[in-house]
């Protein structure tokens, strides 16, 4: 029972950290957009969902790291960095299966799993937004300037 409690905080946490994540993405490429540094070149927007796109690594990373922490702080492991890959291995849903926890806390790697999965969809949901922003932006300003040209 305390392996899914504990395993619902965690996983609440670090949606908690998608979000913020998420979020900071998301005011960085408003801030560009309305400054117009990106949003009418097909090569700066592409270099602004690839900026996103590392935002929101990090944020998988850090709820990697989080979830690692947990797994050190409950004494599953004595170190960090077989935690941490025994952390992304579940994150991911890799599953090698060749680290595997106690029973007492076994519960936490399909918690863990099923909280990467939607922090990836999530992800998913929040690129593609961002993709379709940046392109209605350049094909507004192009209709714009195909609309002040005069026609013979």
């Amino acid at each position: 029972m305390s392996a899914l409690v504990i395993g619902i905080g965690v996983t609440l946490s670090a949606l908690v950290v998608q979000g913020l994540a998420t979020e900071l993405g998301l005011q960085i490429v408003s801030a560009l957009l309305m400054r117009r540094a990106v949003g009418t070149n097909v090569w700066r927007n592409g270099l602004a969902t690839l900026m996103f796109i590392m935002i929101l690594w990090t944020g998988h990373l850090v709820q990697m790291t989080v979830w690692a922490a947990v797994f050190v702080a409950v004494g599953e492991f004595h170190a960090f960095a077989p935690a941490f890959y025994h952390s992304a291995v579940n994150y991911t849903t890799l599953g090698y299966g060749d680290i595997v926890m106690s029973p007492h806390w076994r519960l936490l790697g399909p918690q863990e799993a099923a909280g990467g999965m939607l922090a990836f969809g999530w992800s998913t949901a929040a690129i593609v937004t961002i993709v379709i922003r940046l392109v209605r932006f350049r094909h507004r300003n192009e209709e714009r300037a195909r609309a002040r040209v005069p026609t013979a």
